[in-house]
């Protein structure tokens, strides 16, 4: 993005900051947006929020259960080809 778009935007007595149509636009921001907010050593910086929180490796290994004997890479990979070919074929 080129040169940083500054505007003058008034504080509510809310606390309601109203952004311009020109900013939403460009990031693709519609009404209901989920953005966060960081308070910075230059300012503050508005980000949109992520659809998932953070999670670590961790902590999801435990879904990942399986019994049988240890799979190969070839394996794992031709059983996602004839997957996505079954999908592709009910289309």
């Amino acid at each position: 993005m080129g040169v940083a778009d500054k505007r003058t935007v008034r504080l509510s007595t809310k606390g309601q900051v109203v952004l311009p149509k020109s900013i939403r636009q460009r990031r693709n921001w519609e009404s209901g947006a989920s953005l966060t907010i960081e308070e910075t050593a230059e300012g503050v910086l508005l980000k949109e929020a992520s659809l998932f929180t953070p999670t670590k490796l961790e902590d999801v290994l435990g879904m990942l259960n399986y019994a049988g004997p240890p799979k190969s890479i070839e394996d794992m990979d031709a059983s996602v080809l004839a997957e996505a070919k079954r999908r592709n074929a009910s289309d």
